[in-house]
């Protein structure tokens, strides 16, 4: 990755060599790109000011409206181009794809429109509103596993089973150039000299791909920085290696972006043409769908504000400068049943919300005394229980004001008044079940253990999960909370005897859930 200069010190920084190849030769993407067939399914979508969200960060940023498609997201561009540059032959037999969102909506759209079979293989967790809509636009919807690993494999079973053709989601020339358009467009929007940045979610990288060699084509200077998920920055660990690697997991919130390894031609592309990786964490794009909301009035799906939160991310580190700033908004397909927790989840974080535990006298009075301490900020939530005759422990949300400066003053006034207090904003499993759970501890518990457990999300899942657990040991504290990610999430308070410690090591590591102890987390030993 580079600093500022033109792709050849790209190259220079990286220590690749600057011969030209098919996977590099910008000239040959930028033919590719100006013959894309795109047209006769996609829109040119606007590049829209964002006039809200530009005051407030003191710098010009444009939307590239890609939720404004037929079918809410940018995947229907690469889909049409490669079905468009089937032979007849190929297109007699017809496409398969395995996606589980937005680029099979896109296939569908595409062979719908030049009249040919495509077949969807989707996993069976998938939501029926993305099923319905693919079979909306004609689609052919096999549902096979529980995962896009498993739909991926049965669709490439059936690509040669029936001679059917494969569409890539990302890692093809056609789909990378199909995406590529939407630089074609944002240059002849806006004057390449007025942009400084241009902000591209990446899952596979077939976005940025496009984006970056039809840009760097033209106007090397323009820097195109890539977004990914905190936990799914596939890209980001790819550069580093020099190579393509497949991550062991990564986080489902940002569904539309969540790909465990890029592919190769996006990755050549990647190496040559993006500046920069920002990663941003699940409350950062909560709050840029919020940011997003206010300035259009439309819900994006969490992929589709990555690109806004990095803009946020990337100014925090890089204050002043001069030039619009270009966020690809690449889609809205949101699950309904996410709307809660991104409401939940947006003050904190835009840094507007402030997570506490304090302690305070347990005696009349102290309540009184620390609403005072407060002042007349909103207080987003109180919870307390009693839990002894000394001193009370109560979980508090806060409003504040964007920025460290409220947070540290109000921080430093609560102490002063004699309340210890920890910040908790950042602590999550404070945001996901301790805040839902304050209630105190239990008298005369012993060797209490705190676990975090992560699995798959489907019929049956929570089930399954406590009989993987097992009878041996007691469960002494429990919750469930589905927000609907494709991922259940429990806290656990287990009783375990040090005699049966070591057995019960060895049952964790074999359950095959993702895990982490959480027995000195300070939220845990403040509330319950």
């Amino acid at each position: 990755m580079s600093g500022h200069g033109a792709p050849g010190d790209d190259l220079q920084r990286t220590g690749i060599s600057g011969r030209s190849t098919p996977a590099t030769d910008l000239t040959s993407w930028l033919e590719r790109i100006l013959k894309a067939a795109v047209y006769d399914v996609a829109i040119e979508s606007p590049l829209d000011p964002a006039r809200r969200l530009s005051r407030r960060l003191g710098r010009e940023v444009l939307l590239k409206r890609e939720d404004l498609q037929p079918v809410f997201s940018f995947k229907l561009r690469g889909a049409y181009n490669k079905i468009a540059h089937l032979t007849d032959a190929e297109a007699a037999r017809g496409v398969i794809c395995a996606s589980a969102g937005n680029h099979a909506q896109g296939v569908a759209l595409a062979a719908k429109r030049r009249g040919i079979r495509a077949v969807i293989v989707m996993p069976v967790t998938t939501p029926r509103i993305k099923v319905d809509a693919v079979r909306d636009l004609g689609g052919e919807v096999v549902l096979h596993g529980d995962d896009f690993d498993a739909a991926n494999a049965h669709a490439r079973m059936l690509e040669r089973a029936q001679g059917l053709t494969f569409v890539h989601p990302f890692d093809d020339p056609d789909v990378i150039a199909g995406q590529g358009t939407i630089a074609m467009e944002i240059l002849r929007q806006r004057r390449g000299e007025t942009i400084e940045a241009i902000f591209v979610p990446i899952g596979g990288g077939g976005l940025i791909a496009g984006i970056g060699a039809y840009v760097k084509a033209l106007f090397p200077a323009i820097r195109v920085v890539g977004v990914e998920p905190v936990d799914a920055a596939s890209m980001q660990a790819a550069l580093a290696a020099g190579r393509p690697v497949r991550l062991d997991r990564v986080g489902l919130f940002a569904d539309g972006v969540a790909v465990r390894e890029v592919g190769a031609h996006t990755f050549a592309i990647a190496q040559r043409c993006v500046d920069q990786i920002v990663t941003v964490d699940t409350d950062q794009i909560c709050a840029a769908i919020q940011d997003i909301f206010e300035d259009t009035r439309t819900v994006v799906e969490p992929a589709g504000a990555l690109a806004v939160a990095g803009i946020k991310r990337w100014l925090a580190e890089h204050p002043g400068g001069q030039g619009a700033l270009v966020a690809i908004n690449c889609g809205a397909n949101m699950n309904f049943d996410r709307l809660r927790h991104v409401a939940e989840r947006a003050d904190l974080g835009a840094q507007r919300e402030l997570l506490l535990a304090v302690e305070i006298p347990e005696q009349p009075g102290s309540f009184r005394r620390f609403c005072e301490v407060i002042g007349r900020r909103g207080v987003t939530e109180f919870n307390y229980r009693y839990a002894d005759d000394r001193a009370a422990r109560i979980f508090v949300g806060l409003a504040i004001e964007p920025g460290g400066s409220d947070r540290a003053q109000l921080l430093a006034a609560i102490e002063a008044a004699g309340f210890p207090c920890t910040d908790l904003s950042d602590d999550e499993m404070a945001k996901l079940h301790v805040r839902y759970m304050v209630g105190g501890r239990a008298p005369g518990l012993a060797h209490e253990r705190l676990f975090r457990f992560e699995f798959p999300e489907r019929p049956g899942a929570l089930a399954r999960f406590l009989d993987a657990i097992g009878a041996t040991w007691n469960i002494s504290l429990f919750h469930y909370r589905n927000h609907g990610s494709d991922v259940g999430r429990v806290l656990a308070g287990i009783q375990v005897p040090p005699g049966s410690a070591a057995e019960f090591e060895r049952h964790l590591a074999a359950l095959g859930y993702a895990f982490a102890e959480e027995s000195a987390n300070p939220a845990y030993r403040a509330f319950l």
